[in-house]
C-alpha cells in the first residue's frame, strides 16, 4: 500500500497493565492522515502524547513514553500490532498509566484492528530509508541496522534455560507487493508467525520484580511463565516463541522512530534500551537516513531487499 491507513471506526478493549497491575480501558480511533500514532489519558483532561522516540521516557522490561510529566507506559505490543498491520495514524485513548497487556501478545490488538478494518488515505506514505549502517554495542549485547531495499530482522537471543538456550529468527517483511506494485509489509505473514508470541518471565524472578513495583498484573493468562524445568502454563504457540517475541517487541519500538523502516536491523540479546538507543541515534543522526515513498523504489524491491539479507546473514 503506497498509503498511509487508518482504522474504518473505533474499537475497545479492558485489562490490566502488565507491571502496574491497575486497570485500564484502551479505545483505538481513527485520525487524520499524517497525524501517525497519539496516547490521549481522557482521565488527564485528554493529554496527548505522540509515540516518537523524543518522547521514550524509561525503559526496563517495557517502553514508556512521557511528555510534561504524562506517563504512558508499556506500548510496544499495540505499535507492533500497528506497524504489522499497516495502521499509520490512530488516536489511543487510554483512562490510566499502562496499556492493557491482554494476552501478553499482539494478537489481540491484531484482532480488534480486524474487527473493524482499515482505511486508506489520500496521503503516501513516507519511509525512513537506512543511508549508512549504524550499531550500538554493551558487552556481548549489540543492535544495528544497515541499508536496505525493505525492511528485514535478524534477532538471535541466548536464555540458560533448557526450552530457550539460543534461539534466532529472521525475516523478510518486506516480502510482496501490493496490487499497485508497492513492496509491503505481509500482513498476513505478521499475524501468523509473529502477532501471538508472548511475553515470557522466569519464575524465581517474580518476587524480586515485584518488590521492584514490576510485573503486579502479570499472571499465567498473559505471559510465558518459566520455571526451571520447563513452563508452568505450556504449550507454547510456537516452538521457538521466546524470540519471535522479541521481534514483536523490536517492531513496536522501533515504531518511535516515525516511520517504517527501509533497511537491515540485527539484534543479538538487545532488548527495550537497545532497541529505543538506536531509535535515538537516528533521530540525532539526520546523515544516517533520509525519507522517501514508494514512488522512488521499483516493485521488484522486495527481492533485491531479500537477496542483500541472504548474502549478508
Amino acid at each position: 500500500m503506497a498509503y498511509e491507513q487508518t482504522i474504518r471506526s473505533a474499537v475497545e478493549c479492558s485489562g490490566v497493565g502488565l507491571h502496574s497491575g491497575a486497570p485500564v480501558n484502551l479505545r483505538i480511533v481513527p485520525a487524520p492522515a499524517g497525524s501517525g500514532v497519539k496516547f490521549r489519558r481522557v482521565d488527564l483532561d485528554s493529554f496527548e502524547v505522540e509515540a516518537i522516540g523524543r518522547n521514550v521516557a524509561k525503559v526496563s522490561y517495557a517502553t514508556s513514553l512521557m511528555k510534561k510529566g504524562v506517563l504512558i507506559s508499556t506500548t510496544e505490543h499495540l505499535l507492533s500490532a500497528f506497524i504489522g498491520m499497516g495502521v499509520d495514524n490512530a488516536t489511543v485513548e487510554l483512562d490510566n498509566l499502562e496499556l492493557p497487556i491482554l494476552d501478553g501478545s499482539a494478537q489481540p490488538f491484531v484482532e480488534m484492528i480486524r474487527q473493524v478494518g482499515l482505511k486508506k488515505q489520500r496521503k503516501k506514505r513516507v519511509y525512513l530509508r537506512i543511508l549508512k549502517e549504524v550499531e550500538i554495542r554493551d558487552g556481548e549485547k549489540f543492535i544495528s541496522v544497515s541499508p536496505a531495499r525493505g525492511y528485514a530482522v535478524s534477532y538471535a537471543i541466548d536464555f540458560k534455560h533448557p526450552l530457550i538456550g539460543k534461539e534466532r529468527f529472521e525475516v523478510e517483511l518486506m516480502a510482496h507487493n501490493d496490487a499497485e506494485g508497492y513492496p509491503e509489509i505481509d500482513g498476513d505473514f505478521y499475524c501468523r508467525d509473529i502477532a501471538a508470541a508472548r511475553t515470557f518471565g522466569f519464575l524465581h524472578e517474580a518476587e524480586a520484580m515485584r518488590k521492584m513495583g514490576l510485573i503486579r498484573g502479570a499472571s499465567e493468562q498473559n505471559a510465558i511463565v518459566l520455571t526451571p524445568e520447563g513452563v508452568a502454563n505450556g504449550p507454547l504457540r510456537y516452538p521457538d516463541e521466546f524470540v519471535r517475541h522479541k521481534v514483536l517487541d523490536l517492531l513496536g519500538d522501533l515504531a518511535l522512530l516515525g516511520h517504517r523502516i527501509l533497511g537491515r536491523v540485527v539484534a543479538d540479546r538487545a532488548g527495550h534500551a537497545m532497541h529505543t538507543a538506536l531509535v535515538s541515534l537516528l533521530l540525532k543522526d539526520h546523515s544516517l537516513w533520509e525519507t522517501t515513498t514508494m514512488d522512488s523504489i521499483s516493485g521488484d524491491a522486495p527481492a533485491e531487499a531479500l537477496e542483500q539479507f541472504v548474502a549478508n546473514p
